[in-house]
C-alpha cells in the first residue's frame, strides 16, 4: 500500500498552473499543507468548513492565512450538531489527557466521519474548479488518535474518488497528505522555513482568546514548538509544565 505524502519529485515545475483545492482548518498543520502545496507550484483554492463546531474563531484564521498567501477560499456550511455528537460539537466538555495518555483512545474531540465528509465535498469542488489534486493536514504520528487521520484510510479514499467520479475516472484524481509521517517539530521547522504565519493559527479545541494549553491539540502543538526549539507565538491561558520548563530554559 502506497502512502499519500508529498508530491514525488517529478516535481515543482510540472505541478505549475496546476489547480489544487487545500482543506484549510485554520489550524498548524492545515496552513503548513497550504504552505507545502504553493511551494510545489501548484494554483491553490482553499476550502474552510462551517459545520456547527464549538466556535468560529477557526475560520477567522482561515481567513488571514488564506489572505497572508493571496489564495482564494470557500467556506462550506454543513451543520454536523444534531448527527454528529462530539465534544467538537458541543455534546460534552473536551477532555483532558496528559501528553503520555494521548493516542491511547479515540477522544470525545473525534467528530464522526468528518474527514470522509469534508474531503467529499473538497473533491466536488476540485471536479467543478478542474482541480485534481487535494491537500489536506492529516498527521499519523503526533495526533490525537483519529481513525481517519491514518494512511489506509487515505489510500482507500483517493481509489474511491477514482472509481465514483467524472474526473477521477477520466485524469484521477490525487490526496495528498504531506505532513502523513512527520512529527510536529518537523511540521514546525518545515512550515517556519516556508513562512507559514503561525501567529494567525488556532488549534486549541476551546477557541477562546487565548488558547487553553490544557487540551490535546494545545500540548502537541507546544511540544512541536519546544522539539523544534522555538517559541509558539499565540497567547495562552496557562501552559503546561514541560512547555514552562522550557521557557526558563530559553530564558
Amino acid at each position: 500500500m502506497r502512502a499519500l505524502d508529498n508530491v514525488p519529485a517529478r516535481s515543482c515545475h510540472s505541478m505549475q498552473n496546476e489547480r489544487a483545492v487545500c482543506l484549510l482548518s485554520g489550524g498548524l498543520d492545515s496552513a503548513t499543507v497550504l504552505a507545502i502545496a504553493l511551494s510545489k507550484g501548484f494554483e491553490c483554492h482553499a476550502i474552510s468548513f462551517s459545520y456547527g463546531q464549538r466556535h468560529e474563531r477557526e475560520l477567522d484564521s482561515s481567513r488571514k492565512i488564506a489572505e497572508h498567501f493571496g489564495v482564494e477560499r470557500v467556506i462550506s456550511e454543513i451543520d454536523l450538531r444534531h448527527i454528529a455528537k462530539s465534544a467538537l460539537t458541543g455534546h460534552g466538555e473536551v477532555q483532558r489527557r496528559e501528553l503520555n495518555e494521548i493516542s491511547n483512545e479515540i477522544p470525545n474531540t473525534y467528530v464522526p466521519s468528518r474527514n470522509i465528509i469534508f474531503l467529499s465535498i473538497a473533491a466536488s469542488y476540485a471536479e467543478s474548479i478542474g482541480a485534481r489534486h487535494v491537500f489536506i493536514g492529516a498527521n499519523a504520528i503526533d495526533y490525537s488518535g483519529y481513525p481517519d487521520c491514518r494512511p489506509g484510510f487515505y489510500n482507500a479514499f483517493e481509489r474511491a474518488l477514482n472509481l465514483g467520479t467524472k474526473s477521477g475516472l477520466e485524469e484521477g484524481f490525487r490526496i495528498h497528505v504531506p505532513l502523513q509521517f512527520l512529527k510536529k517539530s518537523e511540521i514546525i521547522k518545515l512550515g517556519t522555513d516556508l513562512g507559514v504565519p503561525y501567529e494567525f493559527t488556532t488549534s486549541c479545541y476551546e477557541g477562546g482568546e487565548e488558547a487553553c494549553g490544557q487540551c490535546d491539540s494545545c500540548i502537541l502543538r507546544l511540544q512541536g514548538f519546544k522539539e523544534a526549539g522555538l517559541k509558539d507565538p499565540v497567547k495562552y491561558k496557562k501552559y503546561p509544565g514541560f512547555y514552562q520548563d522550557y521557557l526558563k530554559k530559553r530564558d
